[in-house]
Order: structure tokens, then sequence, then C-alpha cells
């Protein structure tokens, strides 16, 4: 009887372990499940690499204080290859199959487009901290919040240094997606607001790798600013067709890709003098709380300088971790009343939304590269160089 005992505990100890191997580790450990996907391959891959590494970091750094509300936090993050209708397959398995408490949006406003459908139908809240295209916020959406300035105000911040300088004639060229479209009427919209005057404007298809025509017609045009509205290839291809015509006008404005160290990388020397937009940079000026702390727990972490991008994923944790805390839970319906409510300081600055969930308090800054180094321009408050026009 004693042996029959002793086996029938050792057997339900046995049992008990593979119970508790068998449960997953959300029942193992409170978790707050977060799901995204980032295009880590394709096109939009340098972006959002450095997105995922900005919400990694946040990731760790939360869990090392014990997490929010006591659950610790873990990212699902999967690739959806630079493709929305990967995407679209994946945030329905993140909310289906993975059964993540909250999302991230995707980067790229082409793919987040994509996805806002799934989210909406589930009622899952999205903090956009890799997508900017007004359009997202004006289909009657309720649970988009975005952490970018909106697109079309992308390029205020260059025009008002043209005017400054006394530069009038504005060549604009873009891609034909949503996002690069938006950029470039809203350049046009503000440009004309500025008094000065768009003497072309004309667009190309995404992804075109020889721009040398559309170059050649800026040429022609007698603009003395090209504004370039696409993506990082996009920004590269055009400074190469420049280069090949043997032209360069007073100011080259790139909206996405020169504020990443990638770009320099790529085109050395032929970078200095771009311009473009960005929604953070690492700058004493730069008065918000755990600004210069991020910065160096980046760069201790993965050895390279953060981009924006890494910026506003972190930042994006940021402002998940106070509206769940002041929800007090992870209800996801109390979040997005908070959400739209909440007025927010991250390390990018302020966050604040309108009633349709597009960011209201938080304006881009404007660098210029200038002898390898990347500079801020505009605004004046927290410029490091004067901008330099050819």
């Amino acid at each position: 009887m004693k042996r029959l005992m002793h086996k029938c505990r050792i057997a339900g100890a046995a049992l008990l372990v593979l119970f508790f191997i068998a449960l997953p580790a959300s029942a193992q450990e409170p978790l707050i499940r977060i799901g995204v996907s980032l295009g880590l391959t394709g096109k939009y891959s340098e972006m959002s690499d450095m997105q995922m590494k900005g919400f990694r970091l946040w990731e760790k750094e939360v869990n090392s204080r014990g997490g929010i509300l006591g659950k610790k936090v873990e990212f699902i993050i999967h690739d959806d290859k630079s493709d929305p209708q990967t995407a679209k397959f994946l945030y329905e398995d993140l909310i289906l199959s993975n059964k993540v408490d909250i999302v991230f949006g995707p980067y790229s406003s082409e793919i987040t487009e994509a996805i806002l459908p799934i989210t909406e139908k589930y009622g899952y809240p999205v903090l956009a901290s890799g997508a900017s295209a007004d359009r997202l916020w004006q289909k009657g959406y309720k649970y988009i919040f975005g952490v970018y300035t909106p697109a079309s105000k992308y390029t205020v911040g260059l025009l008002e240094l043209l005017v400054m300088n006394g530069i009038n004639d504005i060549a604009i060229a873009h891609a034909d997606d949503v996002v690069s479209l938006n950029i470039a009427e809203g350049a046009k919209k503000w440009a004309e607001r500025f008094g000065l005057k768009i003497v072309l404007f004309e667009g190309f298809k995404k992804g075109t790798k020889n721009l040398d025509d559309i170059a050649r017609k800026v040429r022609s045009s007698g603009a003395q600013v090209l504004i370039v509205c696409g993506h990082f290839d996009e920004a590269v291809n055009m400074r190469l067709s420049l280069k090949r015509i043997k032209w360069y006008p007073k100011a080259y404005f790139a909206s996405v890709g020169p504020t990443m160290q990638a770009f320099y990388d790529k085109l050395k020397t032929s970078a200095d003098y771009v311009f473009s937009a960005s929604m953070w940079e690492h700058h004493s000026g730069l008065k918000v709380p755990g600004c210069s702390e991020f910065y160096e727990a980046f760069m201790k972490t993965y050895r390279e300088e953060p981009s924006y991008h890494a910026a506003t994923a972190y930042a994006g944790g940021q402002i998940l971790e106070s509206a769940i805390k002041k929800a007090g839970s992870i209800d996801r319906e109390k979040i997005r009343v908070i959400l739209l409510s909440m007025d927010a300081i991250n390390i990018i600055g302020r966050y604040g939304v309108d009633r349709t969930g597009m960011q209201i308090k938080h304006f881009n800054i404007i660098i210029q590269w200038q002898n390898g180094k990347k500079e801020i321009v505009w605004p004046e408050e927290l410029k490091t160089a004067n901008p330099i026009f050819r």
C-alpha cells in the first residue's frame, strides 16, 4: 500500500509539472501581450528595423520597472515583408490566434491603412507610431491615434526657411502612394499660403529607380527648390539623378530617408546639403523627460544612433503605458477613450489628438546634412546650425 501511495504521489507530481509546462506563458505569469507587424524585409526594412529596436528597448525598460499594473509586457512582432496584404493577414492572426491585448500600427501609411478595417472590426486601438497620412483620420475610424506630425505639415518648417531667405520658386515631385501624395499636396497648400510659387507639380510611380527625366523637368522649370515626396529609395535615387544631370537646386528636400544614417552611408558627400523632416533628433535643447536617457540606452544596447523611427516607437510605448495606467486595466474601450482625450509628454515631445485621433500637438524638425553631420536648422530654438542654400 505504501509503495502504491508513493507511486501515486510521483505520478501526481509529474502530472502537475506537465500541466504547468503545457500552460501558455500568459497563464503562468500575468502578461500584457502587444502585437505589431513591421516591414523587416522589403522596401521599408531600414525604418522598420529601427522601429523594432525602439519597441524592444521600451519593452525591456518597462519590464525592468515591474511592468504595467504589475504585468510584464510581451511584444509579438511579425514581418509583414512591407506588404499591405500580408499585414492584413498578420493582424487578424495576432488578434484571433495570438490573442494579443493591444496592437501598434505597422510602418508606413499604406500598410496602416490596409490593417485598419481589421482593428476596427475587433475594437483594437492602434497607436500609429509609423504612419502619418492625413486620410487615415478622414475615414471615420474610431480606433486609430497618431504619434507623428500629420504628413500635410511635413514641409512647413522648410517653407518658412525659404521665405526668410528670399527663395520663391518650388518644384514638387511625388511618388504615387498615399502618404507621398499627401505630403506633396500639403507642401503645395502651405507654399501658396506663404506666397511662394509652385513652378512644377509632377508625379511618378513609386519605386522608380531612375528619376533622370523628372530631374530634367525640374531643371527646365526654373525651380530654385526641389521637394521630393517619397520614401528612402526615392530620396536616394533623386539625389543620384541630380548628380547624373550635373545640376543641383538651391535646396533639395526629401520627405523620408535623409534623417537616417543609412542615407549618408549610401551617398557619402553627395548627401551633404540635403534637407528633410524629422519627428525627433537627439538634442540638448529638446527639454523633454527621458530624451537623453533613451538616446544613451539605445546607443548602449544597439551600438548605433537611433533614428526618429526608433524614438517614435519608444514614444508610442510611453503613450500606451500612460493610457493603461489611467484606465487601470487593459480594457480596450477604456484605453480608446483615454487616448482620445489624453495630453502627455513623451521623449519626442507632446501627445494630443483631435476628435478623429489625428496628432495635433507634436511638430516636426527640419534637418540638413552639412559636412557629414546631421544638423537641426528649424525651428530656431532648437537649431544647431544655419541652413545652407547652394
